[in-house]
């Protein structure tokens, strides 16, 4: 068993996935497909209206999800038809929920795709002066962001909080981790594994 701090190195997909929302007495202390697939609380990228969803659990300090980001994009993008729901796992700490704070609070004003890549485009750990630089460079103004956060602060702490207990719900061992339909899959995935995931779930709905 991984510690939840390390981040799962290397490009395999781990082969142990399980699926959701089954009715066992094991799957009841689980969240639902709705929680995981559905919050509504968090912005959906790619297709609203995708046959399939792709939700990534991540960390702004994680450099394998900065790496894979553009990668994900991609294959989200050529689809066409797949949500992604990006879930702030901050596993790392203050510096992360800092970061993951004012990216949910730009939603407010439209910017958190913005926000997002920003903070995705950082090389490796960041502060709290990083994370204000790298938003700063993107033309976002930290101190409203952060007024926006002071605002939501009960919304957006809740989304935090729901996702810290899915990703411990589902034991996943790191960021990134990924349910993609309703299997879980931990660690890297490379374009092909994507593309290979997002065909199960469509062969399985």
């Amino acid at each position: 068993m991984f510690n939840r701090r390390q981040v799962l190195a290397g490009t395999a997909v781990a082969t142990a996935s399980v699926f959701i929302g089954l009715n066992s007495a094991a799957a009841q202390a689980m969240p639902t497909v709705n929680d995981v697939l559905y919050d509504k609380d968090i912005p959906v990228l790619g297709n609203p209206n995708g046959d399939v969803t792709i939700v990534e659990y991540f960390d702004y300090q994680c450099p394998y999800c900065k790496k894979g980001h553009a990668e994900l994009m991609n294959v989200v993008n050529k689809d066409g038809n797949v949500r992604l729901v990006m879930k702030d796992w901050t596993i790392f700490g203050e510096p992360s929920i800092y970061a993951a704070r004012l990216v949910l609070a730009a939603e407010y004003s439209g910017q958190y795709v913005k926000a997002m890549d920003a903070l995705m485009a950082t090389p490796a750990r960041l502060s709290k002066e990083d994370t204000d630089k790298a938003l700063k460079k993107a033309g976002l103004d930290p101190v409203k962001l952060q007024a926006a956060y002071t605002k939501n602060a009960a919304k957006i702490d809740a989304i935090l909080q729901r996702n810290m207990d899915q990703g411990d719900a589902f034991n996943f061992g790191g960021t990134p981790s990924f349910v993609i339909g309703t299997r879980l899959y931990g660690g890297v995935m490379r374009e092909q594994d994507l593309i290979e995931a997002i065909k199960f779930a469509r062969e399985s709905q």
